[in-house]
This record gives structure tokens, sequence and C-alpha cells, in this order.
């Protein structure tokens, strides 16, 4: 008995399917071979050679040769002229931005200090400012920018994109910043709490890329943590997941700005370790602390051991409740090192469950410092729809996206 064909209808719709996934999974990952493409989306290699030459001929991807295990192979990523993106960091104290493209290529970055307390509305201003700059000074203008990531010290509520819980950032909790910085630029614009990003980069391009499930802990002004599991960060109701600077350990504690007492974050957070350093150091800043403590200073390094002994205990429960595969740690203590991942490891391994199957590890976060303003980058190009329309006999007709 012979196998009926398929109608065109359904051979059209299989290819167009089979594209979106390529350029998808190229999306997610910024740059694969073509092999490495076909292992992702379980396409064979005929196949997918066969859509990198359409897509090539469209101008939706770009290939160069690269090297695998010894061994030329073809690189493809989306082509630059796809878009751009920008991805932005508010911290505490500083201001950070890069402009990138789809193969997750920074092209364009610049850091700002921010004086303490700074004001939401000044805040945005610059954020505005410096991303029509960061744009005019690689040749481009903002209708190249498919969307804005931005990463806040505080929860965020992702169908809102405003601060969750009242008194983390005391002027930011009532508004709307994705709607401000929108209005202001005209780009579509995505807002997350920046261990989800530092999360985010790091299980896409950094130490977790090859695990699905893996924590990122932010140890800097305040202590949060992020948390991916199987393959997508989790954020609860609310965006609260993960907060694990306000997990209560000392009772009953100094008052903390969420308005509980005894958080993580009253005990191991910037203004508790310099304030534990105020009598023998003088008045430092964090980044001073973190220089000290590199430099050999014994008083700042047993503060920044202590703290991460600590943060250890918490993430400890964290990964009993969670069971990740991994715990990668950044945020300006990490800075320092084992001083601060030594006592951490340990302290996660005392307290949390070990199975003899895959041990949990503790490691740096590869993209240091960087990963959370790179995990805003990756939120915005991840965040952008990509429509394809290719010509089957011609292979080329383009591709947009959505705003």
């Amino acid at each position: 008995m012979s196998r009926r064909a398929p109608a065109a209808g359904s051979q059209s719709s299989l290819r167009d399917a089979n594209r979106n996934l390529v350029v998808e999974t190229v999306k997610r990952y910024g740059g694969l071979t073509q092999v490495e493409l076909s292992e992702a989306t379980g396409l064979s290699q005929a196949t997918v050679s066969t859509i990198v030459r359409e897509l090539l001929a469209a101008g939706v991807v770009d290939t160069a040769t690269t090297t695998r295990s010894g061994r030329r192979a073809q690189m493809v990523t989306l082509a630059r002229r796809v878009g751009l993106a920008a991805g932005v960091q508010i911290g505490h104290r500083h201001l950070r931005l890069v402009l990138g493209d789809f193969s997750h290529q920074v092209i364009a970055e610049q850091t700002l200090p921010l004086p303490a307390d700074h004001r939401v509305d000044t805040s945005l201003d610059r954020v505005a400012l410096l991303v029509v700059d960061l744009v005019e000074r690689v040749g481009a203008s903002l209708d190249d920018v498919v969307g804005l990531g931005v990463g806040l010290p505080a929860p965020v509520d992702a169908s809102t994109g405003m601060v969750s819980v009242r008194g983390i950032m005391p002027g930011w909790d009532t508004v709307h910043i994705g709607q401000v910085l929108s209005k202001r630029l005209g780009r579509p614009v995505y807002v997350d709490n920046d261990a989800n990003l530092g999360a985010i980069a790091e299980s896409t391009l950094g130490a977790a890329r090859q695990y699905s499930d893996s924590v990122f802990v932010r140890a800097s002004y305040g202590t949060g943590a992020g948390i991916v599991i199987n393959g997508q960060v989790h954020r609860g109701v609310a965006g609260t997941a993960g907060e694990i600077g306000h997990v209560q350990v000392a009772f009953p504690g100094e008052l903390c700005r969420c308005g509980n007492r005894g958080c993580l974050d009253t005990v191991v957070g910037a203004s508790a370790l310099i304030d534990r350093l105020r009598v023998s150091s003088g008045p430092l800043a964090l980044r001073d602390v973190v220089q000290r403590a590199i430099d050999g200073d014994e008083r700042c390094g047993k503060v920044v051991a202590e703290a991460g002994a600590m943060i250890g205990m918490v993430v400890a429960g964290l990964g009993v409740a969670v069971n990740p595969q991994l715990v990668v740690v950044g945020g300006e203590l990490a800075e320092t090192g084992e001083l601060l991942l030594r006592p951490l490891r340990e302290a996660v391994r005392r307290n949390v469950l070990l199975n003899q199957i895959a041990p949990l590890e503790v490691v740096a976060a590869s993209l240091g410092s960087r990963a959370e303003v790179i995990g805003a980058l990756v939120l915005a190009l991840q965040s952008t729809a990509l429509p394809l329309r290719v010509d089957d006999d011609q292979a080329a007709v383009g591709v947009g996206a959505t705003q």
C-alpha cells in the first residue's frame, strides 16, 4: 500500500516551523555551529544546512568559519541588520549600559557612578541619554534598537515592570519604569530583578550554560538569587522568588529596609560590613572593602569570609528546596574570589543534602561584574519575536521585529 504524500500546505508549514526553530535557537544562544544547531533543534544536519542557506540568502543570518574540536565548522549568528538591543543595570551606586546584537556581542558600553539614594526621574533621564549616545556612537539609530532590558536591585513584577515590594527602593516603587523609558525612547522595555538577569546571562552564556537547573547568587550591596529551572527563570508571584536577602537569620536583629528585622541583608549587606569595620578602618565604601580584602587586609578579609559563610547557610536552604545542579556566585563581593567562595561553598556542602550522582557545585560567575547587564541585553533579545517571511523558491525575503 502506497503512503499518501503530505499536502503542500503541510510541507510549507513544516518548513516555516523549522526555520523559526532554527532562528529562535540561534537567538537564544547567540551563535551555534550547524552541528550544534542540529543537536539543539533535533533537526537533521542536512535540514539545518538547507535552512541556513535560505536564511543566509534572506539576510537573516551570517556565517563565519570557526574551529570545533580541531575541525573547521560554520558558525551561524543572526545578522547585525536584524537589530540591536540595549542592556541596562541600575545599581545602588552605579549605572551600567551595553549595546549588543543578536549574536550577544557587545559593541558599545558605558558605566556611570550614581549618588546614594539616586532619584528615579534623574536616573531614568540618564539611562535615556546614555542609550541614545551609545546608539549614535556605533552609527545606528533608535529605529535599529528592538528593545531594552533593565535590571533593578529589587523584586520586580514581570507583568507590570514595577518594583513589587515597598521600601526596597524608596521612590521607585510607585513608578512604571518600563512605561516611562519606553515613552522616552519609543522602544519596548523589559524590566527584571538584577539577580534574575545574572541567572539569565550565566545560564545562557556563562558558567551554567551546560546545566538546566542552576542558581545565581548576587552578593553585593544586598543579596539576592536568580533561580533557573529547566532552562527558565523562576520568578514566583510578583517576582519575589529568590529574595534571599530577606530571609531572617538574626533574632530579633536589626531593622531591614523591607520592614522586617534580622534579614540576611542586615548582616551581610554593604552597610553591615562597613559598620563592622568603621572603628578599625574608618569610613569605607563597599569598593574599598573588596579591594582591601583582595590586597590582603586581614580585617576586611575576615568580614568577607564571614559574610560568605552566612550567605552559604541561606543558599543551602535554597539548595535543599530547589535542588539545582550548580550555584554561580557574582556581585561585587565575588570579586574577592575564594575569600568569599570558600566559606560559602563549605557552608553549602555542610547544610545541603548532597546526592552521590551529582553533588552541588559552587563556582564564580564567568561573566564577572557584567553578568547582570549582559543578562539585561539577553532579556531584551529573547523577548523580541522575529516573524520570518522566506520565499520557498528564491529563499529570500526578510525578517522584522515586533514591537
